[in-house]
């Protein structure tokens, strides 16, 4: 390393789960072109566990949010300094967390070049990402890509999923502890379906996933799993009821979001709306079919997971329909694609 090569780089992400596990490929990017620079993350309490297993994050700083008090915004203020960071890349910005990285006295300090946050930063990139010609993960890359120019680091090949990994002896216990309890005896393929969602992208209908699942071809290799967060309890029962005698499980996640995240490394396949889980899922590289609107900031396009081209699947609403109207996707075509693209490629008889 040059003496002009960064020491410590700070990354901000600080909003929701999906959009944290969209930023991964970030961390993989800068550890693969600066392995000597310590990579430390902003992030809210509620993704400090499953960042902490991402090992391209060398450490991770908690941000107590917008409605924490002034002792807390000066605490934060107080370890931003006490890094001695040599740079900042933020990946989403409000001005709280501008005025707090501008107050840090961190030199170089890259955002996007939109909304007012803007003005605490003194690199900025135009993105224009309420246009959504590109998927998030990209957005994300290609700050990380402009703060590697500017440092004159050659940029070779960008990092490859799964972007995030569990050994493998923990995943498999796991699954066995869960066929236990569920008196299943065999070792079947798992099928987890997550009809939950956090609320910022319209989902299907539980009787839309029902109808989805009961056209997939299930043998008595593949197992449908429908899990559940917390507070998703209800919704998960109520697809478990309409499925009849189509064989599926329950599991309640509530062990914690790294432990959640580990099942789904069990999963041949994972189904879901746009949220969170589904982009743990994409991270581990598992094959993800997801349902989206179609309004422009929230398409498919925009949100894809990070699964390979060829493990992933999104459907959204026909043109002629309203962006938002979720009853209008054609399930039994979605069915149809995601039995011939994603669970062909993974057939157990």
């Amino acid at each position: 390393m040059n003496n002009h090569s960064p020491r410590k780089i700070l990354v901000v992400r600080n909003d929701k789960l999906g959009d944290f596990m969209l930023s991964l490929p970030v961390f993989w990017l800068l550890k693969q072109h600066l392995p000597d620079c310590e990579l430390h993350a902003l992030v809210p309490e509620y993704t400090r566990d499953i960042g902490a297993a991402c090992d391209a994050i060398d450490q991770l700083i908690v941000d107590p949010g917008k409605g924490a008090g002034l002792r807390k915004q000066g605490q934060l203020l107080r370890t931003l300094r006490a890094g001695q960071y040599d740079a900042v890349i933020t990946l989403f910005s409000t001005s709280r967390i501008g005025l707090l990285l501008w107050l840090s006295g961190i030199r170089y300090r890259l955002a996007p070049a939109t909304k007012l946050a803007q003005v605490f930063y003194n690199h900025r990139l135009v993105q224009r990402r309420s246009r959504s010609e590109k998927p998030e993960f990209q957005y994300n890359l290609d700050l990380a890509e402009y703060y590697l120019q500017a440092q004159h680091i050659p940029i070779a090949n960008q990092p490859q999923p799964p972007y995030l990994h569990f050994e493998a002896e923990q995943v498999a216990r796991l699954k066995r502890e869960f066929l236990a309890e569920a008196n299943i005896d065999n070792d079947p393929d798992l099928i987890i379906v997550h009809p939950g969602s956090g609320g910022s992208a319209n989902n299907l209908s539980t009787e839309q996933y029902a109808r989805l699942l009961r056209q997939l071809p299930l043998t008595p290799a593949r197992h449908i799993v429908i899990t559940a967060g917390p507070n998703e309890e209800s919704t998960a029962q109520s697809l478990a009821s309409q499925l009849g005698e189509v064989p599926h499980s329950i599991y309640y996640s509530r062990q914690g979001l790294v432990n959640f995240a580990r099942f789904l490394q069990n999963a041949a396949l994972f189904i879901s709306g746009s949220t969170g889980p589904l982009h743990v899922a994409g991270a581990l590289d598992r094959p993800t079919a997801a349902f989206y609107p179609r309004k422009r900031s929230s398409t498919a396009l925009r949100w894809q997971t990070l699964s390979r081209a060829t493990h992933r699947l999104g459907f959204m609403p026909p043109e002629q329909a309203e962006a938002e109207d979720m009853q209008s996707i054609d399930i039994d075509a979605a069915a149809n694609l995601i039995a011939e693209k994603l669970l062909s490629a993974n057939k157990r008889q």
